[in-house]
């Protein structure tokens, strides 16, 4: 019998600009949003193309991408991650899903978070 084997999937913080779209569900004000994200791959290159692809079957359209690396390097780079942050990384994992965790619209060019 041959052993799988262990998964080497990983939960990456993205965080995703995005633009207008028709039918996007953006307030109508808008001019586009940031998107706090946790996506699973087995590197954080494969995490950016799943989400990617899920925000442009959800009729979104993705401009940039930041990453911000595992839970275990955001922590050496001393970020405190709480429990809810916690379970939503877990959730992306047990899933293999995309989580979007917050949406931030941008109105204007000058007052991103009106």
């Amino acid at each position: 019998m041959e052993r799988k084997p262990p998964s080497r999937q990983q939960v990456f913080t993205l965080l995703v600009q995005i633009g207008r779209k028709d039918g996007d569900g953006l307030p109508k004000a808008a001019t586009g949003a940031a998107l706090l994200c946790y996506a699973n791959g087995v590197d954080e290159a494969e995490a950016v193309r799943e989400t990617v692809a899920v925000l442009k079957q959800a009729d979104l359209a993705p401009l940039d991408v930041t990453g911000y690396g595992t839970a275990a390097e955001r922590e050496a780079a001393g970020h405190d991650i709480g429990a809810d942050e916690r379970e939503l990384m877990d959730r992306a994992l047990a899933e293999n899903a995309v989580i979007v965790a917050h949406m931030t619209p941008y109105y204007g060019d000058d007052d991103k978070t009106h």
